[in-house]
């Protein structure tokens, strides 16, 4: 979600997306489209895909993303898979980080997941590749294409992809790898979730928009988020946006990231959206917009789920009390949670700062060790 993301976030070459939005009806996980594509780390083989998967309402959808295979020979119970799920790059087609030229310098820790035998997937969440447009921060949806890529990477021919995987995500793709933590065994029991790392999680979104709005990254994820629930979940922004602001919420999501930090229209828009665009004080308690929130903010992962958190003290994205908020629940439903905090680090770099940490967690996770308890 960071919107202002500095060195991982430079993305959005315009390659044309792999296949329509609209899947066909097949199995989830069922790859509709591959390619082999050059310049993974250590001799790995990567793919660009597109894949099957689902909605939040059931409906089939076409996702892209990567799936990166270690050199080397598989062993024989299966290489361990781990899903990567990105921070926002954007709500349009044009920001799939599977596109972008820094496809895999924006995996935090691959070289080192790669060291270890794991198969690593990447979605772009449904919308961002094929289709039209991302159901910004929609925890179910980003969960099925999560978990649908791990079954999408067992499809690869000679991937040695097994049953057993784990989660990693940041920022809004720690909000994503929770959602998929928590509905696994529901939507794909036929995998083997070994644990969840998350770095500074979009948890509780209310205080997300109540704690950000009025700053620019604050501004620049409101205007994303109202721009596209108003096209995924039929609630058009206009009765809470100023008239005057409109062109600049369009301005903001037309964009990607990277193109975000330096465009003179998003900076035209920017001075708009600082004059305060809503008609609101805050949206989260507004109907349409409190129950989309609501139903997109995070709870407890069963606890038989091990989870890694890092945070940075120095975020003002995601803010250090939402996640020790949210740790404190998963604690209180049993669960064993590792919690590891950098205090100088802000939002956009906390991934990249914790990455060894964490797939030396997953690595004993996958390993059978029992996972450490900071609770």
């Amino acid at each position: 979600m960071r919107l202002l993301q500095q060195g991982l976030i430079a993305l959005c070459a315009l390659a044309a997306p792999l296949a329509g939005g609209q899947a066909s009806a097949a199995a989830p996980g069922t790859i509709l489209h591959q390619e082999a594509i050059p310049g993974a780390p250590d001799g790995a083989q990567a793919y660009r895909v597109t894949y099957q998967s689902r909605t939040a309402k059931g409906d089939d959808v076409a996702v892209s993303g990567l799936i990166i295979v270690p050199a080397g020979t598989p062993p024989a119970a299966g290489r361990p898979v781990v899903a990567w799920a990105h921070p926002t790059t954007g709500v349009v087609p044009a920001c799939a980080p599977s596109n972008s030229v820094l496809r895999f310098a924006m995996i935090p820790g691959l070289r080192d997941m790669l060291k270890q035998g794991f198969v690593v997937t990447a979605t772009d969440y449904p919308g961002t590749g094929p289709g039209e447009v991302q159901p910004f921060l929609d925890g179910p949806a980003e969960a099925r294409a999560v978990l649908d890529s791990v079954r999408a990477a067992a499809r690869i021919a000679g991937s040695g992809a097994g049953p057993r995987f784990a989660l990693w995500g940041h920022s809004q793709g720690g909000q994503a790898v929770l959602f998929a933590g928590a509905t696994q065994a529901d939507y794909a029991p036929e995998l083997q979730l070994a644990g969840v790392a998350a770095a500074a999680p979009a948890t509780d979104l209310s205080a997300l928009f109540r704690d950000d709005m009025g700053t620019k990254g604050g501004n620049n994820l409101t205007a994303l988020a109202l721009w596209s629930w108003a096209r995924t979940e039929a609630a058009p922004f206009e009765p809470i946006v100023k008239p005057e602001a409109a062109p600049a919420i369009e301005a903001v999501a037309a964009k990607c990231i990277d193109v975000l930090l330096t465009s003179p229209s998003k900076r035209a828009a920017d001075k708009v959206l600082a004059t305060g665009f809503l008609t609101v004080p805050n949206v989260a308690t507004v109907e349409p917009w409190r129950s989309i929130i609501a139903r997109n903010s995070a709870g407890p992962l069963p606890k038989h789920v091990p989870l890694f958190l890092a945070q940075g003290g120095a975020d003002v994205i995601v803010r250090p009390a939402v996640t020790q908020g949210y740790m404190k629940r998963q604690c209180a439903a049993g669960g064993k949670v590792t919690l590891h905090s950098r205090p100088q680090t802000g939002h956009g770099w906390i991934a990249a700062k914790s990455a060894q940490a964490a797939v030396s967690w997953l690595a004993d996770r996958f390993a059978g060790l029992p996972a450490p308890d900071s609770c």
